[in-house]
């Protein structure tokens, strides 16, 4: 139960396209795939750190290309740095596909074509220079990385917080229903009582009103003339106080009730590339196939 509960709602929902491809038992595609896969040993979080770094400024280099004080001033340079990006995240997108069983299966997985993605904008700006600003798809490839610096608490806790709203979301849909009733007669009775004549048009432009107001937003793009009105608004905003609390309350209790007690690793199945075994396991809880020995960095 604990050890189903220690992977995180990101590698639960990786896990579907995981199974499509295999982990090398042995040789140097074993040894690439635990640098480049996983993040137990030195090598690996060192690789994650390096690939963050560069992800980051990537897009930060594309983001300064569109200001164009800074394309005309730096725009060599910017290209060159672009393209160094480019080249080493192509390196690393084909050296994935070496060091798995069944590249093809990894290459039509979501992180496959988002590997894909991140290197084929630069390419594709030979011929349609409008697609260079696709390159800032590559932020999406930090979710792969989010177990860097084995940061355990904060993968525990964020599978925490999956769980949590996984076990209230009843509890959150009758809050979310009750919260729906309130907007709806609250901005009816705004729309009777002040009218198309101080901007309440229509229902569903009370309406608007009435979330704004009772999530403590307030635009002011449409604000209450008549002291019957403002009344109602104050109403709303207080009540609006006690809202915001409620869902607050419901997973936090949630998350007090299934606190996670033992640690995630990154270990992963060499069949069906499962994450989040125990360090003493010996076969994968998800298919049984027997586990190699746990590889991990001795100083961690």
């Amino acid at each position: 139960m604990h050890e189903e509960g220690s992977r995180s709602p990101l590698q639960a929902a990786a896990r579907a396209d995981a199974q499509r491809f295999g982990k090398p038992e042995a040789g140097w595609r074993h040894k690439t795939y635990i640098v480049i896969f996983e993040a137990d040993t030195r090598a690996g979080k060192r690789f994650d750190q390096w690939l963050i770094a560069l992800i980051l400024l990537s897009v930060f280099t594309v983001v300064l290309d569109s200001v164009a004080s800074i394309r005309a001033e730096h725009g060599v340079a910017l290209r060159v740095l672009e393209w160094i990006f480019t080249a080493l995240f192509t390196v690393e997108y084909f050296t994935r596909l070496a060091c798995v069983r069944h590249p093809l299966r990894y290459a039509t997985s979501f992180f496959g074509i988002i590997d894909l993605i991140a290197i084929l904008p630069s390419y594709i700006a030979f011929f349609v220079p409008e697609a260079h600003l696709l390159i800032d798809v590559r932020i999406l490839r930090l979710l792969r990385v989010f177990r860097v610096f084995k940061l355990t608490g904060y993968v525990a806790e964020y599978s925490a917080l999956g769980e949590a709203l996984r076990a209230s979301r009843r509890k959150i849909a009758v809050f979310l229903s009750f919260v729906f009733m309130v907007v709806l007669v609250m901005g009816t009775l705004m729309y009777v009582v002040e009218g198309p004549a101080n901007g309440y048009t229509s229902i569903p432009m009370a309406m608007y009103w009435a979330i704004t107001t009772m999530s403590t937003v307030g635009f002011g793009d449409i604000t209450p003339q008549t002291e019957v009105g403002r009344f109602i608004a104050s109403a709303m905003m207080l009540l609006g106080w006690g809202v915001l609390a409620v869902p607050t309350g419901i997973v936090t209790t949630e998350m007090a009730a299934q606190r996670l007690s033992r640690p995630t690793t990154t270990r992963t199945c060499p069949e069906c590339l499962s994450e989040g075994h125990l360090p003493d396991a010996k076969f994968c809880r998800h298919c049984g196939k027997r586990m190699p020995r746990y590889e991990r960095d001795p100083g961690a």
